[in-house]
């Protein structure tokens, strides 16, 4: 709804969208959602587009949260009860918060493409994608582990540090499939969250190979983690050009 007058102001004030024109009164301009600071309506299209890549953002967020949430749980339940110990000490899921929540938080400074149509929270349909994308990184991450475990002779220090390794380089690569509907490549992603992940790759990297919070790794390992993850990410990727259309995410 737009308006500029006294008596647009019940509408304006009702509209999910309420917009007053440049030329506006004060009394449209305080019951008005959104107020026009240049003459025409131009500057709708600028608020449109503002909102929804402000949605694409919050839906990156989401997903990511979500499917996070479900897998660190799954992961650190099913590790208690099939190894009868801790897959992963405190201090490293403190080092975790940390880690994963920088970058996170640097989602609400991307580069999106705003969708080309009105969007809506579909909740239930978020929850499934996020459920599906969830099942396949925690097999990923479950896998991963259990072929170091049976494999490379860890002490059980060594393969906590693994298990933090997994679950920030998952954490990675989950962000990077989500934020955008095509390619994880067709976009290039904002300045700092580009930055904070490249960083935050690296910083861990560097605490595993040095030692530092954790039990050292070799750096054959911490390569093939790595490696390993971008893999997982191709293969997530793919599988979102399957998800993202069945549950309406686009």
């Amino acid at each position: 709804m737009t308006g500029d007058g006294v008596n647009d102001a019940p509408a304006l004030r009702q509209a999910e969208l309420g917009i007053a024109v440049a030329s506006a009164t004060d009394v449209a301009k305080a019951a008005a959602g959104v107020v026009l600071t240049d003459p025409g309506l131009g500057g709708v299209l600028t608020v449109v587009r503002a909102g929804r890549e402000v949605h694409r953002r919050m839906l990156t967020y989401t997903l990511n949260k979500t499917l996070k949430t479900f897998e660190i749980v799954v992961f650190l339940t099913l590790g208690l009860w099939l190894t009868g110990g801790f897959v992963i000490s405190s201090t490293l899921i403190v080092l975790l918060l940390f880690t994963n929540d920088f970058v996170t938080m640097t989602i609400a400074t991307d580069r999106v493409q705003p969708a080309a149509l009105p969007q809506r929270w579909r909740v239930g349909r978020l929850m499934g994608a996020a459920g599906v994308f969830a099942a396949l990184s925690l097999l990923f991450s479950f896998g991963a582990y259990a072929w170091v475990r049976a494999t490379q002779g860890l002490q059980p220090a060594a393969l906590q540090t693994v298990v933090f390794l997994l679950l920030v380089f998952t954490n990675q690569a989950c962000i990077w499939v989500l934020r955008t509907d095509g390619r994880l490549w067709s976009q290039a992603a904002g300045r700092w969250m580009a930055w904070a992940s490249i960083g935050d790759v690296l910083l861990v990297s560097l605490f595993a190979l040095q030692g530092w919070l954790m039990a050292a790794l070799p750096a054959a390992l911490v390569a093939g983690l790595l490696m390993a993850c971008a893999a997982f990410a191709v293969l997530l990727d793919q599988t979102k050009r399957i998800v993202f259309p069945r549950h309406a995410i686009v």
